[in-house]
């Protein structure tokens, strides 16, 4: 009876090998192997592009939160920008615009002092916008077309399960299993990497769309600053002042009589 069990489970696991994963890619052959590289490669790469880019509009948003709590407070945009990292976006575009404005009165041929502005905070916050979306086409590349690699794997295992049922006469379920098994594991990998990939496309494309917003917001108050001379500027809420306690209140005199009298104001 134990020896009986121990064949069972000993079948069990031949057949569990036979039909594993790795099995079924040495069933594909080099197609099925080089598919799975393809895959693993874009995999690697999407989450890789996730990551540095959550990181990057992660670090613009903590810099915007710093411009809205020390910039403005500042005398000058020099003064401000000093405030801010160097390497940060939102002093890219003051930097920017400080410099065009020194630029500006060495143009010979005469161009209005606002659309010169304009035009360089413009092209400061593009720069800044395109920085952002850099990987996010492979994002899309592989959301696109991870299924139909997968696909090919797929055609190619249902390929080899035809040729073993022609070349041994029979359409038992051991002949089909491999071929089929890794045909099913193709269309399961390339779903498997499609998927994520759009879904992060779509978050990052979106918080992409916020920082646009808010990095074309500060461009635009600083251009009302520097047209204004430092006269147009937000408007920065005061950090709420301690309220002060109440002083206590003097006991009132007792007379010697014992009347009480109200204390002097």
């Amino acid at each position: 009876m134990f020896i009986e069990i121990l064949a069972a489970g000993a079948e069990v696991a031949e057949v569990k090998s036979q039909f594993g994963f790795w099995e079924a890619l040495n069933e594909g052959g080099v197609i099925a192997y080089a598919t799975f590289i393809i895959l693993l490669i874009m995999s690697f790469g999407s989450f890789y592009i996730l990551f540095t880019k959550l990181f990057e509009q992660q670090k613009i948003y903590k810099q915007g939160r710093a411009v809205r709590s020390t910039f403005w407070r500042s005398n000058s945009l020099k003064e401000g920008a000093a405030k801010l990292d160097k390497n940060s976006a939102y002093r890219q575009i003051v930097d920017d615009g400080i410099q065009a404005q020194e630029q500006h009165s060495k143009l010979t041929d005469p161009v209005e002092a606002h659309d010169w502005l304009h035009g360089s905070l413009a092209r400061s916050e593009n720069a800044i916008n395109a920085k952002l979306a850099g990987g996010l086409p492979f994002l899309a590349t592989v959301g696109a077309t991870a299924p139909f690699i997968g696909l090919f794997g797929t055609v190619v295992g249902i390929y080899r399960a035809l040729i073993k049922i022609g070349s041994s006469g029979s359409a038992s379920i051991d002949v089909v299993a491999g071929p089929v098994g890794e045909a099913l594991i193709m269309t399961a990998l390339g779903l498997a990497v499609a998927v994520p990939a759009v879904l992060a496309y779509n978050w990052l494309q979106n918080r992409n769309k916020q920082l646009a917003q808010q990095l074309g917001t500060f461009s635009n108050d600083v251009l009302g600053y520097m047209a204004s001379d430092g006269s147009v500027k937000p408007v920065v809420t005061a950090a709420p002042a301690a309220a002060k306690k109440p002083a206590p209140a003097k006991p009132a005199a007792t007379t010697a009589g014992g009347v009480k009298t109200p204390p002097k104001k």
